[in-house]
């Protein structure tokens, strides 16, 4: 809770700050990047998350899902140089070591991959050519695929995902920007059930479920494909 509170305090300050200074930068020295197509490159670390589940009278997961290296890419239509819509591929290959009760306490370390499909808007906060501050908001889905490497059983489940980001974009010219970006991917698992880890492999559940957070920290690149 407290590292949201921080990020959305974040997200405030830098729109107020951006606001102010709207004002004072000439928008002319601006370049103008409306009606383009962009590419961009996402390369992160995720951070760990600890899960837990009670799905039964007697069952129970606890653990921790892993952090690791996050990749993927997005394409973005700007309908304004102050605004995007962007459908984007995330994923993040981790391990989940746990400890889960069926018939007697049982520990494992699964191997989880984390495929994110989300779509969403950004809002660029226009201030000079080189220095493109932004934050967005996304909504999709997340695909976990769950293996137990000793025992080779498996499981799959989708779960609604939200997520934040903000950043910066710094060009290098008008075509190339590198990115800087922090950000937060929720899995909802509360909602239709959840994943379980249990009889060495993965299932769902229908009980109460801990959100899974995955704090991101990195950045990218951004290829602007074409515009007037």
């Amino acid at each position: 809770m407290k590292k949201l509170l921080t990020l959305v305090l974040f997200l405030t300050a830098s729109y107020v700050f951006a606001q102010e200074t709207q004002q004072i930068a000439p928008r002319q020295t601006v370049p103008q990047r409306a009606r383009t197509i962009r590419l961009h490159v996402y390369t992160s670390y995720a951070f760990d998350d600890k899960v837990d589940s009670y799905y039964s009278s007697t069952e129970y997961f606890e653990g921790t899902i892993e952090g690791g290296f996050e990749y993927g890419g997005g394409l973005e239509y700007m309908l304004h140089e102050a605004y995007g819509l962007e459908f984007s591929y995330l994923r993040l290959d981790s391990k989940a070591p746990m400890e889960y009760y069926m018939d007697g306490i049982q520990h494992a370390e699964f191997d989880v991959a984390s495929n994110y499909l989300m779509l969403g808007g950004n809002r660029y906060l226009v201030m000079n050519p080189k220095l493109e501050p932004y934050f967005g908001v996304q909504l999709g889905m997340c695909i976990f695929n769950i293996d137990n490497p000793e025992t080779g059983n498996s499981g799959s489940a989708t779960k609604f995902t939200w997520g934040i980001k903000a950043g910066l974009n710094i060009w290098a010219s008008e075509k190339i920007a590198i990115k800087l970006q922090g950000g937060l991917l929720s899995a909802v698992q509360a909602v239709g059930g959840g994943l379980y880890f249990g009889t060495g492999g993965a299932g769902a559940g229908v009980a109460s479920y801990s959100t899974f957070y995955q704090w991101t920290l990195g950045g990218g690149v951004v290829f602007s494909l074409g515009g007037r």
